[in-house]
């Protein structure tokens, strides 16, 4: 699967659609009168962000839920991993800044959350950490793979055994701060 597109980092790159995201997450499918109503918005304003993610393929549009004017949504698998910014136009840097700026304070949430209850919940929380020597097609090859794991082995909402809880996994690797370039 690709990296994340222009369009894709642009439809994600508002702070309102993403917690439109995190609320189509927790309750599965949605409209633009439950998101409203979950957020605090009015029903106009999120109309237009669905439309907006929808049109991003982030989201898709539920025909079988919805009737008249009332549109039901739910999220899809998109492949949001960065681009590589250096091959992105002037233009889509903007866009992917704006995205990298919205999530930083999640992630950083996230890892803290990760430290603060990490004996909480058992086998329901691992890490790791490695140093090792690795090429940059090493690293490529490593990343590909690493998606191709959490294909594998994740399920959607739909799929999901009974016993399966939704997890934030995360990947990444920097070189080495005592090692130069």
């Amino acid at each position: 699967m690709p990296a994340a597109t222009a369009p894709t980092l642009k439809a994600l790159a508002h702070p309102l659609r993403q917690k439109m995201l995190r609320a189509l997450d927790s309750h599965g499918e949605a409209n633009s009168t439950t998101i409203a109503k979950a957020l605090g918005e009015n029903t106009g304003t999120t109309s237009y962000h669905l439309r907006v993610l929808a049109d991003a393929g982030i989201i898709e549009y539920i025909p079988e839920h919805s009737t008249g004017r009332e549109r039901w949504y739910r999220t899809v698998p998109t492949d949001r991993r960065a681009p590589e910014y250096d091959s992105l136009p002037e233009e889509d840097k903007a866009a992917y800044d704006a995205w990298t700026q919205l999530r930083i304070p999640d992630e950083l949430r996230l890892s803290q959350r990760m430290v603060d209850e990490y004996n909480k919940h058992g086998k329901w929380l691992n890490l790791s950490r490695s140093s090792a020597y690795y090429t940059v097609d090493d690293l490529e090859a490593l990343f590909e793979d690493y998606i191709s794991l959490l294909n594998k082995y994740g399920h959607s909402r739909e799929d999901a055994p009974p016993n399966a809880r939704r997890l934030h996994l995360r990947f990444f690797y920097l070189p080495d701060e005592n090692q130069g370039a």
